[in-house]
């Protein structure tokens, strides 16, 4: 699923959940620019999936049309195919990324990015002898992941580990990059290739 599909799918939704949602509202939700936003708006109401209606005080109401309605069920169906793809592809991965750790005596493991990849990556250690000891991730430090609290890479250099496993999906050459600037081995980081 590419991410206009996505973008387009994240807009009917909020269109659907309220129908006055404003533009600056829509940018925030879908973190993309107001510009961006607007080029949607005005592209899918083209395509006739929504009316657009004046009200007053300047704004707007959007009105979903049966077009709109079918294609955000289609987008939706095409949504949970990628996930379930994404999620068994995950999971083989990181088995077999578990049990290679397993057999070459690492017991003990970070996650760096605390996303969906670590939430597949925590139900996969289930499988082998591998204590998780702490989630990194400087973006969501203080939040809760499972039953860690996410810490900042600061906490590297206090704790004990054989491996990090980048369980982050986007910018992985950044977060690399950040790991062995705090002096790490690259020797001590895997991903899931």
């Amino acid at each position: 699923m590419d991410n206009q599909d996505l973008r387009t799918l994240q807009i009917l939704e909020e269109i659907e959940k309220d129908k006055t949602p404003s533009q600056r509202y829509l940018a925030g939700k879908l973190n993309i620019s107001l510009g961006l936003v607007n080029s949607f708006i005005k592209r899918l109401a083209q395509k006739g999936l929504f009316k657009i209606k004046n009200i007053p005080k300047n704004r707007v109401k959007y009105i979903l049309t049966p077009k709109g309605a079918a294609e955000k069920t289609r987008l939706t169906y095409k949504y949970i195919q990628y996930s379930f793809q994404f999620y068994k592809s995950a999971r083989e991965k990181l088995r077999i990324l578990f049990y290679g750790l397993t057999k070459n005596g690492n017991k003990k493991i970070v996650f760096y990015g605390a996303g969906d990849l670590a939430e597949i990556a925590y139900i996969s250690l289930i499988e082998v002898p591998i204590e998780l000891v702490a989630v990194i991730d400087d973006y969501k430090a203080g939040e809760i992941f499972m039953d860690f609290v996410i810490t900042g890479s600061d906490y590297l250099s206090t704790i004990y580990f054989d491996k990090i496993i980048i369980t982050g999906i986007d910018d992985t050459e950044n977060i690399l990059n950040s790991i062995l600037k705090k002096g790490i081995s690259r020797s001590k980081v895997a991903m899931l290739q």
